[in-house]
Order: structure tokens, then sequence, then C-alpha cells
């Protein structure tokens, strides 16, 4: 890859990983519109330890007590509100895992295409805006129990398709439950974190295994800027969310996926 394609691909990763915009969309985008060789399985790796590095950051104080309340829920058997939490971020990463286990080499050959990307950018953009828009906001993180988290996991899921987008389609579900905004993105950041290091280490069990030679400027690169860039991401998203609102994401989803759709058809 030439430098610039490190910097744009490391920022679209950054930037994209938690904006309910879908990073696997964007990030396949560069090479089927522009022609740019793939990122390969090398810089993957680094981009996902960069966005894992930005959120284990933001949220490390979040992370460890929820940690020590889940350890100490199970030695000694009580249930209090970080321990709770603890097992809904468990419960919601499994739906995701077995579906990646499952499907993920269906998924990658049959979906991973423009046209798919087209429409699932536009479907689930409104129907982020219109669960945001409609649902009752009634509930905090003290109301998120093992059936909502649960539930919440089985919508990241869906995300394994291009174009939904994990952020997106979890606070999707997160809002039509009734969850307030800053709820639903919080436990979406949070929930990221098994799933981007299950992500991160097969894919690092998988250059293990192989014989790629690595391009380690690239992937130094690499992590930095996507680490930087998605930290940044997180702080202004969450700081700004209540006042704008997922309207600029519909309105992004809408132009982009009017975008791809031309390009599909006008070739065709």
């Amino acid at each position: 890859m030439l430098w610039y394609h490190i910097v744009i691909l490391a920022l679209i990763q950054g930037l994209t990983e938690f904006l309910p915009i879908s990073s696997s969309a964007h990030l396949i985008l560069p090479s089927q519109l522009l022609g740019w060789p793939d990122q390969g399985l090398a810089f993957d790796v680094a981009v996902h330890v960069g966005t894992l590095v930005a959120v284990v950051s933001y949220f490390w104080k979040d992370l460890w007590k929820i940690a020590q309340g889940w350890l100490s829920g199970i030695v000694h058997r009580r249930v209090d509100q970080t321990s709770k939490l603890g097992w809904c971020i468990i419960l919601g990463t499994i739906p995701a895992g077995l579906c990646g286990v499952l499907f993920e080499n269906f998924i990658e050959t049959h979906f991973r295409t423009i046209e798919v990307i087209a429409y699932t950018t536009i479907g689930f953009g409104v129907l982020l805006w219109v669960s945001d828009k409609f649902a009752p906001t009634q509930k905090g993180e003290a109301q998120l129990g093992y059936l909502s988290g649960f539930l919440i996991g089985c919508a990241q899921a869906i995300a394994l398709i291009p174009g939904t987008s994990r952020s997106g389609v979890t606070m999707t579900a997160a809002r039509a439950m009734g969850f307030d905004r800053q709820t639903a993105a919080r436990f979406s950041f949070l929930l990221s974190v098994p799933l981007i290091t299950a992500a991160g280490g097969l894919k690092l069990i998988e250059l293990i295994g192989s014989n790629i030679a690595v391009d380690w400027n690239a992937l130094v690169w690499g992590v930095l800027i996507s680490a930087i860039s998605a930290y940044l991401c997180i702080y202004f998203f969450l700081k700004w969310l209540n006042s704008m609102g997922f309207l600029p994401f519909l309105f992004y989803r809408l132009v982009l996926g009017a975008i791809l759709l031309v390009i599909v058809y006008s070739g065709s």
C-alpha cells in the first residue's frame, strides 16, 4: 500500500468502527470503487488493535469495575449492577460469536458486494432513525437486564452483513427497547470490546499461520492512526449524541446508499 492508503484506511477504521455507518462497508469500498489493492490480513489486524486500544483506553475505569463486580458476583454469589452488566456483555457477545463461526464464509462469499452494502446502508439507517424517533425513552443503564443484553447481542450478529453497522444496529435495538441514547451508545461500545478482541485474535492466529510478508511500518502507523481517531470519535460522539441525535447519520447513509446504487445500476 502507498502511504496515503495506510492513512485513509486507518482513519476509516477508526472513525467508522464506533459511528453508526459501518466500518466493514467503508473498508470494502476503496478497493471496489477506486481499485486500491486489498489492505491485507496484517493491516486488518493492526487497525483492529488500534480500535481496541481506543475503546479500552476510553472505558478502562468502567471495564475494571465491571470485571471486578462480575468476579465478585461469582465468588460471593450475589448480583449487583456491575456484575449484571458484565453478564449482559457476555450474553450479548454470544450470538455474534456463534454466527461468525457458522456463517462468516457464506457472508464473505455472497454479501461483500456494493449492491448489498447500498441496501443495508439505507435500510438500517432508516431503522436507526425510526427507533430513535418513535421509541419511548424511559430506561437507563440500571434497567439493562439479561434479556435485553442478549437481544441487543442478537442484533449485533446481523452486523456481520457489510453495510449494517455493528454500533448502528446495537443502538437501534437498544433504542427500540426504550433505552436512552447514552445507555444505548455506551453499551454498544462496551459490547464491542470482546467482539473486536475475538475478531482481531482470530485474524492474528490466521496471520501467524500464513507466510504473508509483514510491512511493520504500515502496521505501526495503522495502529496509531486508528487508535487516535477512534478515541476522538468515541469522545465527541458521546458528547454530542443527545443534542444531535441520529438524524445526521440517516442523511449520510441515505446519500451514500443512493450513490452506491447509482454506481451499481449505471454499470449494469
